[in-house]
């Protein structure tokens, strides 16, 4: 059975058309050092046991940490990058070749909200994945290091499931 670890997702906030408004384009507010120091923090979490001795509240379970909104935005319907999504991926693509993290192997998962069928949305999920993994190659990101899955509408973000936030792809640190 595989193990994955939770480390970085990577929320797509993709376009919703309204007529008459433009998009305003989101940039990064992380650098490639953000990216590979939140990673080489996250590898280091792994499973552990341990026995606490102490009040409920010293001893309740400690949130997981929270990943990098990484701003990758997509056209409703549509697995095409935006030109926000490709600077933003720039810098992810910079972190993952970084000598830190060279045997660090990722999973590229793929999200839509509950719009459209089944088949439809598992498709779309896939291409927006592997749209991101494809990207990531072209910045020399290497292929055995990348995995693209897609989960259509089934593991939503929030619990609207037409929410636009549920319209993402998430990066994930796999432990195997």
């Amino acid at each position: 059975m595989r193990q994955w670890l939770y480390c970085l997702a990577v929320l797509g906030l993709f376009s919703v058309p309204q007529v008459g408004f433009a998009q305003s384009a989101k940039t990064a507010g992380y650098s490639r050092d953000d990216v590979v120091n939140f990673l080489i923090e996250q590898a280091d979490l792994g499973q552990s046991r341990a026995v606490c001795m102490g009040t409920k509240s010293e001893c309740a379970a400690k949130t997981k940490p929270k990943g990098f909104d990484m701003l990758l935005t997509f056209d409703l319907d549509s697995a095409r990058l935006s030109e926000a999504a490709q600077k933003n991926l720039d810098i992810i693509s910079q972190a993952l070749i970084d000598g830190r993290l060279k045997a660090a192997k990722f999973r590229v998962e793929g999200h839509t909200d509950a719009r459209g069928g089944d088949k439809y949305n598992m498709t779309l999920s896939t291409e927006r994945a592997d749209a991101v993994v494809s990207y990531l190659e072209k910045k020399q990101v290497p292929a055995d290091r990348l995995q693209a899955i897609g989960f259509g509408k089934s593991v939503p973000r929030t619990s609207n499931p037409f929410d636009p936030e549920n319209r993402r792809v998430e990066l994930k640190l796999s432990t195997e």
